[in-house]
């Protein structure tokens, strides 16, 4: 009896040291009245999205995993050789180096795919593959919304009814898009197609810049829209991401962002706070000048769904301005009035599905496309031009 005792006493005292303990896991947002998981699936929910399972393909049938090896073996594969077919490296796609690569990488994948799990990563494998079917299913029974947080790195777990409401408000709120009746994304593809042939037709962009830019007509598909619950602020309002890998404009984007961000990286340093750490360097500095005093004024402003109340045409005509201001004429070889044309069929074009109806961005730019966190940069650093003077003047610092 009095062992027993003693091991119910260590017991407890083990128990107890553990409430010291402090978890890092970043616990999921739940945004309902009572938890409906039990323990093992919470904790499992608040290993977060970034966290890396055993592999679960060990547990599938042969079938699945040779359906998955030459899923993951293509698209490897068109990135790889698009990327070195293109500019600057130019290899012909009839070069054996690509046979070459193509048989290394399946040989790899199949060694990764079929290489026996220890019997205890077995174990794992099943239990996680059951946790997950466990809570969705409770997601499907109780009509739950699972969403990862915008600027976070946790699960936002809430009703899908009430989640909803919040991504239609954003749609009455924005005023930004238009319901369409047809499907017009072949005659969007038609049109990015042609405007790149005219130009390049008239020696307006070179063949390189052509073939980066020219949409896949295999792999081309609609955008669609989806959103990402602000955890961080009052009443959890959502911001709408589009999906455009596949879009027909999307390599004119990432192709005009490439050329576009330097320069204007470049021309705003000053006035860029990248993050915590930079914001920090930049108060030091002004502590050094002896400008910051106990008296010092500290002004924080947001700017509510900037990406959607941008106006197309101004916006365009304001990246024009800025690249006359700062001398150029042309950029990477191609004219600031092609590069006018280019940005109009990327921002005028912006059609995406969410639910089952199509939309048209009829204010703004896709949040998600390359190209529009750009043009927004360079609209934000005209319209705050005269706060920036203002302040330079009097040797205050204005950061964004």
């Amino acid at each position: 009896m009095g062992s027993f005792r003693r091991i119910i006493l260590q017991n407890r005292q083990r128990s107890s040291s553990t409430k010291n303990v402090i978890g890092v896991s970043p616990e999921p947002y739940l945004d309902l009245i009572s938890n409906p998981f039990d323990k093992r699936q919470w904790n499992y929910l608040s290993f977060g999205p970034s966290y890396i399972r055993v592999n679960q393909s060990a547990i599938r049938s042969k079938c699945q995993q040779e359906t998955e090896i030459k899923n993951q073996h293509k698209d490897i594969y068109s990135k790889v050789e698009n990327h070195l077919t293109g500019y600057p490296h130019l290899i012909p796609r009839n070069n054996a180096i690509f046979k070459q690569y193509s048989d290394h990488l399946l040989d790899y994948l199949n060694q990764s795919y079929f290489t026996p799990l220890s019997y205890n990563d077995q174990l794992i494998s099943l239990e996680q593959a059951q946790i997950l079917g466990s809570i969705r299913r409770i997601i499907q029974n109780m009509n739950l919304i699972i969403r990862v947080t915008d600027k976070g790195n946790n699960f936002y777990i809430g009703s899908a009814v009430e989640f909803e409401k919040k991504t239609q408000k954003v749609f009455s709120d924005t005023n930004a898009f238009i319901e369409l009746s047809d499907n017009p994304f072949n005659e969007i593809l038609y049109k990015v197609i042609q405007l790149l042939n005219t130009l390049r037709g008239k020696d307006l962009i070179r063949k390189w810049q052509y073939e980066q830019m020219m949409p896949d007509r295999t792999t081309c598909e609609l955008a669609h829209l989806y959103y990402n619950p602000k955890t961080h602020k009052d009443g959890i309002p959502v911001r709408p991401i589009e999906s455009t890998i596949h879009a027909s404009t999307t390599k004119i984007s990432k192709f005009l962002d490439k050329i576009l961000r330097p320069i204007f990286d470049a021309k705003s340093n000053d006035t860029t706070i990248i993050d915590g750490a930079s914001l920090i360097t930049e108060l030091s500095k002004y502590n050094k000048k002896g400008l910051l005093k106990s008296t010092t004024l500290f002004c924080t402003f947001d700017i509510r769904n900037l990406y959607t109340i941008l106006p197309q045409e101004e916006t365009l005509d304001t990246l024009m301005a800025f690249l006359h201001a700062h001398g150029y004429r042309k950029v990477k070889g191609i004219s600031i009035d092609t590069i006018k044309k280019l940005a109009s069929i990327i921002l005028k074009d912006n059609v995406f599905a969410y639910g089952k109806k199509i939309y048209k961005q009829t204010t703004g730019g896709a949040m998600g496309s390359s190209l529009t966190l750009t043009l927004a940069n360079i609209f934000m650093a005209k319209w705050q031009k005269n706060i920036v003077e203002e302040q330079t003047k009097t040797g205050e610092f204005y950061g964004r």
